[in-house]
């Protein structure tokens, strides 16, 4: 099985290949920067990665590359939530994820002969943020700059359908880890200096890593998978709960909340991305025959302090 990726580089991305070249499969990676790419995916380890440099949202030889695979996984897209949202990095933001998916369908319309499947990312800030509702995946989208993003997202990748492309997008919740989110929570909490982010009732509906990557392997392999899933775990906590369970593991106490002030210091609008949250359910993903390795939070949790 041959499968290109875009954001093979980043947090999902990577494991990812690594799962899919422990199978042999071949993997052709899409990189800005490809001495970067080189250095995560060197030759040595990875005989059966190629490696293409590319733009993402302008068109090029490297659509090329997309005949042939037998699946597209689109992750590509810049950090939401690692600096302040100018008004620079806010059209940065937008364009990585909606100008380059465009891009990538454009290929998958040229491509001879076409990929049998896109699967495409997304993310829960689809729904919007509340406190109080319950979102599935056929829920409305919200009105905030993060939903709109999201249905231009979506629009572009499901554009692949007109090739009678299968089209697969997974709305991602706050992905859990050797690294990512949770590993910026982890130092306050060794310094016994760990607690909740802003008033701590905000929802954090969140998945491990792994089940996002197995989720993706499946949407690979099982034609009867299209739509839009939520790539959440099923069950969400508000995020003062999901302290105390981390509090828990590491045998610290979950008591010194940070601030919302100090949050929104650093990350002006961007904040609502950790202040504010949604109750998120894969209730499309329960109606597969798919298993998650880490149902709940804390045995996700634990799997992260062992790592």
């Amino acid at each position: 099985m041959k499968v290109a990726i875009t954001g093979a580089t980043g947090f999902v991305g990577s494991r990812l290949v690594e799962k899919l070249t422990a199978d042999q499969h071949q993997v052709v990676v899409f990189s800005r920067h490809g001495e970067q790419a080189r250095r995560t995916f060197p030759s040595a380890a990875f005989p059966t990665v190629d490696i293409v440099e590319y733009t993402p949202k302008k068109s090029g030889a490297w659509q090329e590359q997309i005949a042939g695979c037998d699946a597209v996984v689109n992750l590509a897209g810049a950090p939401i939530a690692e600096e302040r949202w100018t008004a620079a990095r806010k059209h940065e933001i937008k364009t990585s994820r909606i100008e380059g998916t465009e891009k990538i369908v454009e290929a998958i319309h040229q491509a001879d002969p076409k990929p049998p499947v896109l699967i495409n990312a997304s993310a829960i800030g689809y729904y919007g943020t509340s406190e109080t509702a319950t979102f599935t995946e056929t829920s409305a989208p919200g009105d905030d700059f993060l939903a709109s993003i999201c249905q231009g997202w979506e629009a572009a990748a499901q554009q692949a359908e007109a090739a009678g492309v299968r089209t697969v997008i997974f709305r991602f919740g706050i992905v859990l880890g050797n690294g990512g989110a949770i590993a910026k929570m982890i130092p306050p909490f060794k310094l016994f200096a760990g607690g909740p982010i802003g008033t701590g009732k905000q929802w954090f509906s969140w998945i491990h890593r792994e089940d996002v990557v197995n989720l993706i392997l499946k949407a690979i392999q099982d034609p009867q998978m299209s739509g839009v899933y939520n790539a959440t775990a099923p069950n969400p906590l508000r995020m003062e709960d999901f302290c105390r369970v981390l509090g828990e593991e590491m045998g610290r106490p979950s008591w010194l909340p940070v601030p919302s002030f100090v949050i929104e210091t650093l990350l002006g609008d961007g904040a609502i991305v950790v202040l504010e949250g949604q109750q998120v359910l894969p209730k499309a993903v329960s109606d597969l025959e798919f298993t998650y390795q880490y149902p709940t939070a804390q045995t996700a949790i634990q799997d992260v302090l062992a790592a």
